[in-house]
């Protein structure tokens, strides 16, 4: 019998492009969940240091991502500390140059200003080279368009591109939605998730709403989740 794949392991398979993130983070402001990957033929295990800009974990804010997000080659994640003082005449960093400059201006981390934490949730897709600002929140089951520069939060299930990104539709029917939602398969034991694969492959997406409420009715009455 196969093995379900190991979410402990650097590279999950042979091609060596594309590792399991949360096993090559090291910053304590950095969180990513279970099977999350990221894609680059270059240096996928250099994510956190060429894709994580601007993290200075004592700054505050962190980048919390889901479990199952497929993250694509040059996708960045630009941190709070990246923004200049905006509530002043200037907004040039002074302080950070030092001399007399640092003397006579307040501390640089302490004037910027705080948009919180850049979280993205489970099953999300982001597209190449996309770049996430600082502050945002992208819902479950969303996709980012490569090359987008994602600048406000979007719901779960979008579909979202552009500069700066916008909604382009929502990926499903609201009912669908919402049962997805609830199902949060992303949580499911590993041997449940592989039972029930099928359905979250189908492209038949009636059926897929149909055998999902099925399960929920069944969850309900406390029996199993598998079909």
């Amino acid at each position: 019998m196969k093995k379900i794949p190991d979410p402990n392991v650097v590279f999950p398979n042979s091609y060596g492009t594309s590792c399991f993130l949360k096993n090559v983070i090291h910053a304590p402001n950095i969180q990513v969940g279970e099977y999350t990957y990221y894609d680059d033929p270059d240096d996928p295990t250099g994510f956190e240091k060429n894709n994580v800009l601007f993290n200075y974990p004592e700054f505050g804010d962190r980048l919390v991502i889901g479990k199952f997000c497929s993250i694509a080659a040059g996708t960045t994640f630009i941190m709070g500390p990246a923004n200049h003082r905006t509530s002043s005449v200037t907004t040039y960093p002074f302080h950070v140059f030092g001399g007399l400059w640092e003397e006579r201006t307040p501390n640089h981390l302490s004037e910027l200003p705080f948009k919180g934490d850049i979280v993205v949730g489970n099953d999300v897709w982001i597209g190449r080279k996309s770049v996430i600002l600082p502050g945002v929140q992208i819902g479950d089951g969303s996709i980012v368009a490569a090359y987008s520069v994602v600048t406000r939060n979007f719901p779960a299930y979008s579909v979202v591109g552009g500069n700066p990104a916008r909604l382009i539709k929502k990926r499903f029917q609201d009912g669908l939605i919402q049962l997805l939602l609830e199902l949060k398969w992303w949580d499911l034991p590993p041997q449940e998730l592989a039972e029930i694969l099928p359905l979250l492959c189908d492209p038949d997406l009636e059926k897929v709403e149909r055998e999902l409420r099925l399960v929920q009715k069944r969850r309900k009455t406390g029996g199993s989740t598998p079909l």
